[in-house]
């Protein structure tokens, strides 16, 4: 009896030291663009990082074993634009109010890992932010601040030259370098260029990008001098599909894609899809797909007016470039390592060793789908991607179908 009872111990050791990951991915597809990978690979994690990536891991090898047969594994996706300065202001727009989103309720639930809040602060209640969302958030929230120091409250607050100052906010920003990623302007309806020139400033100070969410002048400022000269390779030109007033569209009134905006592509400025509740328009979006015009990135515009329209969460946005065209690879890089050399983090939107294992496991459905621009046009296509599954640093943190639990049994 000593003996069969020290033999099972011993099994018992070993198994456990056989256990050598906390969670085993099996049999799915992997898509890194970092890494060129688009093929079936196993990928094991241990303490929050990627600890294996191989054609086939052993199963005894993990506590935890996930069977994504017939998915896809992407690195956590990445929102470049979206407002989570959540918070009871009254009449403050997207600036610790009610019209933005605190990030946890609809981030991992659409294989968001992390949000990049776009100029909801400014210099002067970046720390409110911080506090408020930033560290009470299990998601991961970055920070674009806007060149207004008082941040994105609307109206007449963010129409205030006086208070665009790039030496302050470049100061708070290599404040926070770990949290601060760049430097936001959007709303100014002045025909002048100068809140434009404040925000390049504060990003060569800071040595971070700039996005621009341009337009509202009247007239208008003309949009080649702003690509071609007023932004830098790598500043970023969000909601590049939107056809609103007091902005040129990218696509002319004989549909075809300005030259100029295929020009400063070229020369590095970011197209970032920013869909938002306003500011994405089939019109322009199919036509400059169709013309190889597509995005560097694709993101959200997330607050309470945009959630529920046609954009509804970044990978219902996702599913409308795959039915346009854009092979699944491409789309999946542009919200894991497009944006992560964005923003200048090179430590995400990859799954190399070593490498956050923020995980993404999606599935991709096949049928008739609709799908709805901010103009309220609807298009039909014939495939859809879904989250199945969300880890954030090592931990399960969304899981739709339960297939990171074991099968419930009868007792």
């Amino acid at each position: 009896m000593y003996a069969t009872a020290l033999a099972l111990a011993l099994l018992s050791t070993l198994w456990a030291s056989a256990q050598q990951y906390d969670i085993l991915i099996k049999n799915g597809h992997l898509i890194d663009a970092k890494n060129g990978i688009d093929r079936p690979m196993d990928v094991a994690l241990l303490e929050g990082k990627v600890a294996e990536v191989a054609n086939s891991i052993a199963p005894t090898r993990a506590k935890t074993v996930i069977d994504a047969k017939g998915m896809y594994l992407s690195a956590g996706l990445i929102d470049i634009h979206s407002h989570n300065f959540h918070g009871t202001e009254p009449n403050a727009y997207l600036s610790n109010s009610f019209t933005a989103l605190a990030p946890d309720g609809f981030s991992f639930r659409s294989g968001v890992t992390t949000v990049v809040d776009v100029g909801g602060s400014g210099w002067r209640n970046f720390r409110q932010f911080k506090e408020q969302v930033i560290d009470r958030s299990r998601t991961r929230v970055l920070s674009f601040l806007n060149i207004v120091g008082s941040g994105m409250k609307g109206g007449v607050i963010e129409q205030n030259l006086n208070d665009m100052d790039p030496k302050m906010t470049a100061l708070v920003a290599q404040q926070f370098p770990n949290h601060v990623v760049g430097i936001k302007l959007a709303h100014y309806s002045g025909n002048d260029w100068t809140p434009t020139e404040r925000a390049v400033q504060a990003g060569e100070r800071a040595n971070i990008p700039v996005m621009i969410d341009f337009g509202g002048s009247v007239p208008e400022l003309p949009l080649q001098t702003l690509l071609l000269e007023k932004l830098r390779p790598g500043d970023i030109f969000t909601h590049v599909y939107a056809h609103v007033n007091g902005r040129t569209p990218v696509v002319d009134g004989q549909g075809k894609v300005r030259e100029y905006v295929f020009e400063a592509q070229k020369r590095g400025i970011v197209m970032d899809v920013g869909h938002g509740g306003g500011s994405f328009d089939f019109s322009q979006a199919i036509p400059a797909m169709e013309q190889g015009l597509r995005p560097n990135s694709i993101s959200t515009d997330l607050h309470t007016g945009s959630m529920n329209g046609g954009m509804k969460d970044l990978v219902n946005i996702m599913s409308k470039f795959l039915n346009f065209g854009m092979p699944l690879k491409e789309v999946i890089a542009t919200v894991t390592w497009n944006p992560a050399q964005t923003i200048k983090r090179p430590d995400l939107g990859h799954i190399s060793v070593g490498a956050v294992a923020d995980i993404t496991i999606l599935s991709l459905r096949k049928g008739t789908f609709g799908f709805i621009d901010t103009k309220n046009q609807r298009i039909e296509g014939d495939q859809k991607l879904e989250c199945e599954l969300t880890i954030h640093e090592g931990q399960v943190v969304y899981d739709l179908n339960g297939i990171s639990k074991p099968l419930w049994k009868r007792p």
